[in-house]
């Protein structure tokens, strides 16, 4: 089906129940009919109401089992997502966690779970999903990123480690799969309003995941490395980036 970022028949998605990830689908699939999605998730509630409300977008959704806590299973779930399915469009990988952060820095398993989900998984789904797609010569990676991979802030630091990790990873995936047919789009958003900032105070310059949407597909269309989200936080955290420590230490960040 051909739309604002070309032809589109096949969208895996990696963490189903993101808000912005639904989002992001919708948008890329205007006149929805016929698009096949899977959403790789744990099972529940939340996966159920994502694949209703993508398939009465005009989708042919299905689901999909996923435990990012199961490095064993990983291959299992590309398998599920990929095999006997015909070739894969776009992948969006959307797996992430925000956690407690002062106990993430004083609880190991707290940051063992961060580690585990915005990190190690991320890696080791976009190893087996690039592979796929080295295969068939072709498709779009879009990895969920964040601005705290930017520069360690007191207040989400371990948050920020991880994302930092998963975010030079996917660069150096760009580059490794370019002479492949494979493109790597990394989006860096700011505080985003969505389940998973629920009853934190919105941040300046804080968006909806339609809004996220908008820009993934903007950057898609540009054929963009790099998506911040807002755009304008590109040049703020340039600047917050090169701060000396003395002064950047005392920002209430």
């Amino acid at each position: 089906m051909r739309n604002a970022v070309g032809r589109v028949q096949r969208i895996v998605v990696l963490g189903g129940t993101s808000q912005i990830a639904q989002a992001t689908v919708a948008a890329l699939t205007r006149d929805g009919d016929g698009v096949q999605v899977t959403l790789a998730a744990r099972a529940s509630e939340r996966r159920d109401a994502a694949v209703a409300a993508l398939t009465g977008r005009g989708m042919v959704v299905d689901a999909v089992d996923l435990d990012v806590r199961d490095p064993a299973g990983y291959e299992r779930t590309v398998a599920a997502v990929c095999d006997g399915r015909g070739d894969v469009d776009i992948v969006i990988v959307a797996l992430g966690v925000l956690g407690d952060q002062e106990r993430a820095w004083q609880d190991l398993r707290v940051a063992a779970e961060l580690v585990q989900v915005n990190y190690a998984a991320a890696v080791g789904f976009g190893v087996l999903m690039a592979a796929r797609l080295r295969a068939q010569g072709h498709g779009t990676i879009i990895a969920m990123s964040s601005v705290a991979a930017e520069r360690p802030r007191r207040s989400n630091f371990v948050y920020g480690s991880t994302k930092a990790g998963m975010d030079a990873f996917y660069l150096g995936l760009a580059e490794a799969v370019a002479d492949d047919g494979v493109r790597v789009l990394v989006v860096r958003p700011g505080f985003v309003v969505t389940r998973m900032t629920a009853g934190l105070s919105p941040a300046p310059l804080s968006q909806t995941a339609e809004q996220v949407a908008e820009a993934i597909v903007a950057g898609l269309q540009h054929r963009a490395r790099i998506v911040w989200v807002p755009s304008s936080l590109r040049w703020a955290m340039s600047g917050l980036r090169h701060l000396p420590h003395q002064v950047f230490r005392r920002l209430p960040l």
